[in-house]
C-alpha cells in the first residue's frame, strides 16, 4: 500500500491516492477539480484509478469526482446522508472497500458536517492511516459552523459542535496510536483555525498535542471550538451544493468563456485584475478590483463576490489567463465570467504612497485597516485606523469617511491591493495603498 499526498497550496488542501502496487489499481480520496496530477500519477505507475471517496460535500473548494468517473470509470463513494445526485455508492459506517490487501472501511464522523466520514485503512488485516477529511487536522479540528445554511442536511453550529466532540472522542480517538493521520487541509485553510504546518501526524501525537483532544467537557470543548473562528466566505455554502450535484471537467466548464478586447466590457461589470500590484496602479480598467494571482486568489474571489455576480477576468498575457480562468474554476465561480482580457492599457491609474510625507502628516489621512478583528488585537498599528475586515468592506463602505484622502493597509500588501481596488471604485476620494510597506510600521 502506498499513499500519495498531493497538495493544492492556494486552498491549502491535500487530497490523497491509495496505490495498490499488486494490482495496479488506485482510490482517490477529496481530489481537487483538476484531475490531471491523478492522471499523471496513475500512469506514472500503469495504474487505473477503480474508486472516489468523498469525506463530504467540501465548502472550500470544487472536486474532481464527477470528471473522474466520467474519464476513468471510478465508482464514487460517499455518506448516503450527502443527498448527491450523481451516481455513487453510499457508504457509511460498517461500510468497507476491500482492494486485494487492502481494506477501506467508513466511520460516520459528524460535527464539520453532519454527513463527514473518515475512511481508515488497513494492509492485510492493521489499521495504518486514516482518511478525516474536515474532521480531525493536524493540531485542530474541523470548525462546526459552515452548514447552517447549506447541504441536503443542515444543522445548528452548537449541534454540530457537540457531535465533534463525540466523533473525536468515541471513534479517532479510538484508533490506535501509531495509526497516521490525513487531513483534507493544512495550515492556511478557513475550515478550521490552528492548523499546523504539518501535512501528517499519529493518532497518539495528535492526543499529546492537538488542543481538540484533551481532556475537557463538551461544554468546554464547544466554547473553545466556537471562539475565534475565521469568517466564512460568500462561495461556502455555494460550493457545498456544487459537489453534491457534481461539476463538470474544466474543460466543459469554460468552454464558453471568450476573450474578449478590453474596451468592451459591460457598463457596471466588475473586472478582476489578477496583475501585480504595481502594475494595476499604473492603468486598470473602470470597475477593476485587484486580486493577485499570486496569493490565495480563489478564496478572495470567492469572499469579495457572491455567486451569481457576473465578473470579467484579466491577466497580463494569455498563460495568465487561463491560470486564472482554471483557478475560478476551482471554486465553480466559471460560470459567472462574462470574458476573459488579456492586459489593456487602462484609463485609471492609483496614486503612490509615499512614506516619508505619511510619516509626517498621519492626520491628513483616513486610515483604513483591513486586517481580521483578532490580528488588530494580537498586533495593533494605527490607533486611530478604521477597521473594517476585507471580506466586509464592500457592505461596510458607507462607514468610511470620505472627506481626506484613505490609507489602506493589512499585514503585507495583498489584502490592502484588493481593498484599496475596491474603495477607489466607490469612493471619489484619494485613495493609497501602504502595501508592503505597512511592515516598516
Amino acid at each position: 500500500m502506498n499513499i500519495k499526498q498531493f497538495e493544492d497550496k492556494p486552498l491549502s488542501h491535500y487530497s490523497y491516492a491509495i496505490l495498490n502496487e499488486a494490482l495496479a489499481e488506485i482510490i482517490l480520496i477529496d481530489p481537487s477539480r483538476n484531475i490531471q496530477p491523478y492522471l499523471a500519477y496513475a500512469g506514472a505507475h500503469n495504474a487505473k484509478i477503480i474508486a472516489v471517496i468523498e469525506t463530504h460535500p467540501h465548502a472550500d473548494f470544487v472536486s474532481g469526482h464527477q470528471e473522474l468517473q466520467q474519464q476513468t470509470g471510478a465508482a464514487i463513494y460517499c455518506s448516503a446522508m450527502t443527498g448527491a445526485s450523481y451516481q455513487h455508492i453510499p457508504f457509511d459506517e460498517g461500510a468497507v472497500i476491500q482492494n486485494g490487501d487492502i481494506s477501506l472501511r467508513a466511520l460516520n464522523t459528524p460535527g464539520h458536517s453532519p454527513d463527514s466520514i473518515s475512511i481508515v485503512a488497513s494492509y492485510q488485516g492493521k489499521d495504518k492511516a486514516v482518511f478525516t477529511g474536515d474532521t480531525l487536522f493536524i493540531g485542530d479540528c474541523g470548525r462546526p459552523d459552515l452548514r447552517e445554511n447549506a447541504g441536503n442536511h443542515k444543522a445548528e453550529r452548537l449541534e454540530l459542535a457537540g457531535m465533534m466532540y463525540h466523533s473525536l472522542r468515541n471513534k479517532l480517538m479510538l484508533l490506535n496510536d501509531d495509526v497516521i493521520i490525513y487531513p483534507a487541509h493544512g495550515a492556511g485553510t478557513l475550515c478550521g483555525k490552528a492548523l499546523s504546518e504539518a501535512g501528517h501526524a499519529t493518532i497518539g501525537e495528535e492526543k499529546k498535542t492537538n488542543w481538540s483532544l484533551q481532556p475537557m467537557d463538551v461544554n468546554a470543548f464547544t466554547e473553545a471550538l466556537l471562539t475565534d473562528q475565521p469568517f466564512i466566505p460568500q462561495y461556502f455554502p455555494y460550493d457545498v451544493e456544487v459537489n453534491r450535484r457534481g461539476a463538470p471537467s474544466i474543460v466543459e466548464g469554460l468552454r464558453l468563456v471568450q476573450v474578449i478586447p478590453g474596451g468592451l466590457t459591460s457598463p457596471g461589470h466588475i473586472v478582476i485584475d489578477t496583475r501585480p500590484a504595481a502594475d494595476f496602479k499604473t492603468g486598470h480598467l473602470p470597475r477593476s478590483f485587484n486580486i493577485m494571482l499570486e496569493g490565495k486568489f480563489e478564496t478572495w474571489l470567492g469572499s469579495l463576490l457572491e455567486p451569481d455576480e457576473p465578473f470579467y477576468l484579466l491577466a497580463e498575457n494569455k498563460e495568465k489567463l487561463q491560470e486564472a480562468m482554471e483557478r475560478t474554476c476551482k471554486i465553480g465561480y466559471e460560470p459567472f465570467i462574462k470574458g476573459g482580457i488579456i492586459h489593456a492599457e487602462g484609463t485609471r491609474t492609483q496614486s503612490l504612497f509615499d512614506e516619508a510625507y505619511f510619516r509626517k502628516h498621519q492626520e491628513e489621512y483616513t486610515i483604513v485597516d483591513v486586517r481580521n478583528s483578532e490580528e488588530v488585537k494580537n498586533k495593533p498599528i494605527f490607533s486611530n485606523a478604521v477597521n473594517i475586515p476585507l471580506p466586509e468592506l464592500r457592505k461596510r463602505i458607507v462607514e468610511i469617511p470620505a472627506d481626506k484622502p484613505l490609507a489602506v493597509h493589512c499585514a503585507g500588501g495583498y489584502r490592502s491591493a484588493a481593498a484599496s481596488s475596491i474603495l477607489e471604485d466607490a469612493l471619489q476620494v484619494k485613495v493609497f495603498d501602504i502595501g508592503e510597506k505597512i511592515k516598516n510600521f
